[in-house]
């Protein structure tokens, strides 16, 4: 199968098996005309170890079929990064598992963009451009999207992939996510390819008062948790819920955890369980009503 082809099935795929597509044609339309191989580099790491316990390098020179297939496997993510740049693709498998960077697999980045709900004419910020596909998909639908990268050799290249694709509505700084872009701001939405565990002060003043923040979010439960904040007044101050379970990678400045209280999590006493009779089981936080 063609590139197309491969595309258009992964695509199918998501629609079927979990209808992200539903309520925004937008979306599909953005997803199979964007070229998702054009954004990924010829070598990447497979994000799971082979037989040997190290991470095969997915070579497009060397074996392109298999290359492709990867690129649009609806649940793969395809790893561009490990430990910083310090272990190098071209130097074959590793068994380092530190992975720094990534290009997010199909289904997430259209179920993230689907609960972001850009619409046109709008301003986005986008926070870790990395390979700079889904500020690629972004470009289809609003004005305007800024996107920063923490990494120059990134966002350069990004930055080149979104011109040979046309996507001129793109503007692309080498800067920390962080602390958002406050030139461009404030932005009617904004959302982060990069994990957090708390959600930068940044980001709520960079936001237009009834804007939408959408970023993963570190929990207790051992996994990230998409978080999207709809009730923003663009001073300081958001509010919103817990999506799904997602798996991401952090910010370079929030990689170190401190205790979950300080995060706001509530402790396990803070937790109530009721159990009924007739049968089911109710979690609550204490606070709650």
């Amino acid at each position: 199968m063609n590139a197309l082809e491969l595309c258009q099935q992964c695509a199918e795929e998501i629609a079927t098996a979990y209808g992200y597509f539903d309520g925004a044609a937008w979306l599909r339309e953005a997803f199979e005309s964007v070229p998702r191989e054009s954004f990924v580099p010829d070598l990447v790491w497979w994000p799971h170890r082979d037989k040997d316990g190290r991470y095969p390098v997915l070579n497009r020179i060397r074996r392109p079929e298999q290359w492709l297939k990867a690129v649009y496997r609806p649940n793969a993510a395809l790893i561009t990064q490990i430990a910083d740049g310090a272990v190098k693709a071209e130097d074959g498998p590793t068994d380092k598992s530190d992975f720094t960077s990534s290009i997010s697999c199909p289904a997430v980045v259209v179920n993230m963009l689907r609960h972001l709900g850009p619409q046109p004419g709008e301003r986005i910020l986008e926070i870790g451009t990395g390979t700079g596909y889904s500020a690629a998909l972004l470009a289809r639908r609003i004005a305007h999207v800024v996107t920063v990268e923490i990494e120059d050799e990134f966002a350069k290249r990004a930055e080149g992939k979104l011109r040979d694709a046309g996507c001129d509505n793109v503007e692309v700084h080498a800067s920390d996510g962080e602390h958002g872009w406050e030139p461009g701001a404030p932005y009617d939405r904004i959302i982060s390819t990069a994990g957090v565990r708390e959600v930068p002060s940044a980001w709520l003043h960079q936001v237009k008062p009834g804007g939408i923040i959408l970023t993963p979010i570190d929990t207790p439960m051992h996994c990230d948790a998409l978080l999207r904040l709809d009730d923003c007044d663009g001073h300081g101050y958001g509010r919103g819920r817990l999506i799904t379970d997602v798996y991401f990678m952090k910010l370079r400045s929030q990689r170190k955890r401190r205790p979950w209280h300080e995060y706001g999590w509530p402790r396990f006493p803070d937790w109530e369980v009721t159990v009924r009779p007739e049968g089911g089981q109710r979690l609550r936080t204490t606070s709650d009503p």
